[in-house]
C-alpha cells in the first residue's frame, strides 16, 4: 500500500480540509508514492521514538513536527535533528491535528474517558451536563485522566454544564457557554479572565488529554491490512510530588 492510499483513507475518516489555517496537518515527511507496510501512531515525534522505529515506517502523529516554514536545517537543533534521522531511516510522517480534534478526539475524551453523554458539539468544543460540587468533579476528572495534580479556577460551588476542548483551548474561552471549561495549558491571565467571566476552569493537561489519539486511530486502521503499532512519545514534563 502506498502513502497516497493511506492518506486517502485518513482524509475520508477525518478530512484534512477541516484543519485550522495556522495548522500544518497532512504529509510532513515522505512521498505519496512511497510503499508502506508498517504504521506507527504517536501524539508527537521525539528522538527516542525515531530510534525505536523500523526503517520505512509511516509515522502518523497528532502534532505536526513542522508548524511553519523552516529557514534552515541545522541538524544540531530541533526539529532538524529529528528530520535528519527520519530521512536517514526513510520514516515518513503524516500529521492529523486540528482536523482530528474536531472529528474524533474531543468527543472520545468526553464520552469514553470521562464517561459523559455529549449534549452539543460545536467545532472543537464538546458540551455535557454534570451535577456535582466543583471539588468532587475536579477529582473525578483527575482520576479519569490520570492527572498528577489538579490546577483550576473555582468560581461556582457546583458544576452543571461543562465544555471540553483537549490540548490548548483557552483561545476559545470567550465563546464558551458553560459553568466550567476543561482544557489544557491554562495560563495565569487565562485564569484571571475566567474569574472575571464567572467561569470555572480545570486544567486537563495537553499531553494528558490528547495522548488518546493513537488508540482512537488504531481501531480505524486495523482494516487496512497493515501492521499498526502504538508508539506514543513520552510526556516532556516531569511532576515532582
Amino acid at each position: 500500500m502506498t502513502i497516497a492510499e493511506v492518506y486517502a483513507y485518513l482524509d475520508a475518516l477525518s478530512p484534512f480540509d477541516l484543519q485550522e489555517k495556522w495548522d500544518n496537518s497532512g504529509l510532513i515527511v515522505g512521498a505519496m508514492d512511497q510503499e508502506v507496510s508498517t504504521i506507527a501512531l504517536s501524539i508527537d515525534v521525539d528522538e527516542k521514538l525515531i530510534d525505536a522505529l523500523e526503517e520505512n515506517t509511516l509515522l502518523i502523529t497528532h502534532h505536526p513536527l513542522i508548524f511553519s516554514g523552516l529557514k534552515q536545517l541545522a541538524f544540531e537543533k530541533y526539529p532538524a535533528n529529528l528530520l535528519q534521522k527520519m530521512v536517514q531511516k526513510n520514516i515518513a510522517n503524516i500529521a492529523m491535528h486540528t482536523n482530528f480534534d474536531q472529528t474524533h478526539l474531543n468527543a472520545y475524551v468526553a464520552t469514553e474517558v470521562l464517561g459523559f453523554n455529549i449534549i452539543k458539539k460545536e467545532g472543537f468544543v464538546a458540551y455535557f451536563e454534570v451535577d456535582e460540587a466543583y471539588e468532587v468533579f475536579a477529582k473525578r476528572v483527575a482520576k479519569c485522566l490520570s492527572l498528577e495534580c489538579v490546577k483550576g479556577v473555582k468560581t461556582k460551588q457546583n458544576v452543571k454544564k461543562v465544555a471540553l476542548t483537549t490540548g490548548s483551548g483557552c483561545s476559545l474561552m470567550r465563546s464558551i457557554d458553560a459553568d466550567c471549561f476543561l482544557t489544557g495549558d491554562i495560563k495565569y491571565h487565562d485564569a484571571m479572565e475566567a474569574k472575571s467571566m464567572n467561569m470555572s476552569l480545570i486544567d486537563i493537561g495537553h499531553f494528558e488529554s490528547e495522548h488518546y489519539f493513537a488508540q482512537i486511530l488504531e481501531k480505524h486502521l486495523k482494516n487496512l491490512g497493515l501492521k499498526v503499532i502504538i508508539a506514543s512519545s513520552e510526556n516532556p514534563f516531569t511532576y515532582i510530588k
